[in-house]
Formats: C-alpha cells, structure tokens, sequence
C-alpha cells in the first residue's frame, strides 16, 4: 500500500463526517418515519449509487446467485436488523449516544474474530483494550441524566444493532472471493426486498405525512453514509489498505457528539466525555495490537 498523503488523510475525515452524521439525521428521520420504514429507505436510496456503479463496471449481481441465501443472510443480519434496531433506539436516546454505542464495533469484532478465525486471536493489548472500551460503555449507563428506565432498552438494542454488523461481518467471510461491489449490491437488494413487506405490513408509512426534515433526513441516510459512504470506504481501502481506513473507528463518535451538538443541541455529560475516551482508548489497543501482528 502507498504511504498516505494528506488527500488520503481528508477522505478518511470524510468518511468519518459522513458516517458519523448518519446519528442525528435518524434523529431528525424518526419524528416522521417509523423505524422499519427508515430502515427501508435507507437500503432502498442506498442501493441506487452501488448499483449504477456495477451497472457502469459491468459487474455481474449475484443476489440470486446459487449463493443467494449467503446474500439473503447477510442483508438480513448486516442491514435490516441493525438498521431497524438502530432507528427505534434513537427515537429514544440522543444521537450521540448511539454514535458512542455504535462505535463498540471493532470491540466486538476482535471477541467474535477470536472464537472464529485463525489468525485473530486476543493478545494482551487486545484484552487490554477491550476492558477498556467496555468499562466505558458501561460507564455510560450509568449516566443517569441520559439513560433512565424509560430508555436503558433501547440503548441495550442499539449496542445489538452494532453486534449484528459485526456478526455480518464473520458471514461475508463466507462469500469472500467475490467482488465486494457485488456483495454490496446484492445485500441492499436482499434487504430490500424483506424490508419492504414489513414496512408496508406493520407501519403503513403511505398514511404518515411525514416533515420536509424529515424526509430530507431519511433520503439522505440512504443514498450518502449508506450508498455513496461504502464507495468511499472502498476507495480508501483499495488504496491505503485495512488498517488506515479502520481509523475512523476513532473519528465516527467524536463527530457524532460534535454532529449532535450542532444540529440538535444534545447534552454533553461528563460522562459521556469519559466514556468516549474509553471507547476510543479501547479500540486504540485493539488496532494497535493488530498493526503489530500485520508487520
């Protein structure tokens, strides 16, 4: 891989920007839109970029492959389920705590890549770092301004949303050899297609009126940190490989607090500032524990 220069360094910030503005804009998505339609909508709006992009490479959509119930899986646990957990928790919870709950991921991708892989196993650092990042987790909910008994589960649900993308994760493993436009593309269809009769079975969306915010909110969510995000993840990592675009662990919940801020003026508790600094302290042992192994 090249060294990275500071074009590389802007889009990694990006990404992180992007990813991070995901929170508040499902803040803003849930006032009108119920969760299994934001979740919908996101793939649905998402799907548009990934596919025009295979369209103009040519590259051949497997999602009804022989190996469609591999994408089927994935789309289900990687998409619809997080998606879904994701959009109810935040209907209760400020945004910036789930950007600091979402942020748990590579946390518990170094556990599950323990128990399921070959060549990830924990290591002192690793340990170190997961103590670490956990204790801060469950430091937050111990914030009691923020999380009470009439959120404390919806809180729980987004740190599920979070383990499903990880478990998703260990699945792609499965379909590894295929080329990750066609992946995507074939997952977003999948979820798609079993979104769509939930929404419509459960939520009625045709009946909402749902606000101009709203509705900007959730078309944004799906065709930017879902679609356009992933073709800027891949960008990054084809050039400047895993490790580098694995830092935007460490920028997404910083930026999700910022971004929370800003735009909805959430409440910034001590508390919250610790346990960022724990999470991202975790996830420093973690990736450095990896960078290690990798030279």
């Amino acid at each position: 891989m090249k060294q990275a220069n500071l074009t590389d360094y802007i889009l990694l910030t990006l990404l992180s920007i992007i990813w991070a503005s995901a929170f508040f804009n499902i803040k803003i998505a849930t006032e009108s839109f119920g969760p299994m339609t934001i979740a919908f909508l996101r793939v649905f709006f998402g799907s548009i970029p990934v596919l025009i992009l295979c369209f103009y490479k040519k590259i051949v959509i497997e999602a009804f492959s022989k190996d469609w119930h591999w994408f089927m899986l994935i789309g289900l646990i990687n998409l619809v389920i997080p998606f879904f957990l994701i959009a109810y928790g935040v209907k209760s919870v400020q945004s910036n705590l789930a950007a600091i709950l979402m942020s748990t991921t590579p946390l518990s991708s170094t556990i599950l890549g323990h128990f399921y892989t070959k060549n990830e196993k924990f290591n002192f650092a690793k340990t170190i770092g997961i103590l670490i990042g956990f204790a801060g987790i469950v430091y937050l909910f111990s914030d009691n301004i923020l999380i009470d008994e009439n959120n404390f589960l919806s809180a729980i649900l987004i740190l599920v949303g979070s383990t499903c993308y990880v478990i998703g994760g260990v699945l792609t493993l499965k379909i590894s050899k295929k080329k990750n436009e066609n992946v995507t593309g074939s997952i977003l269809i999948w979820a798609t297609l079993i979104l769509f009769p939930l929404m419509c079975l459960l939520e009625t969306p045709w009946e909402n009126t749902p606000s101009l915010n709203s509705t900007m909110s959730v078309i944004y969510l799906g065709i930017v940190p879902t679609g356009v995000a992933w073709l800027l993840r891949f960008k990054i990592l084809k050039k400047n490989g895993l490790i580098f675009q694995s830092q935007v662990s460490y920028l997404i919940p910083i930026f999700g607090i910022i971004l929370g801020y800003i735009f909805l003026s959430e409440l910034i508790t001590y508390k919250v500032l610790i346990s960022l600094l724990a999470v991202v302290v975790g996830i420093y042992f973690v990736r450095k524990a990896d960078t290690k192994i990798i030279i």
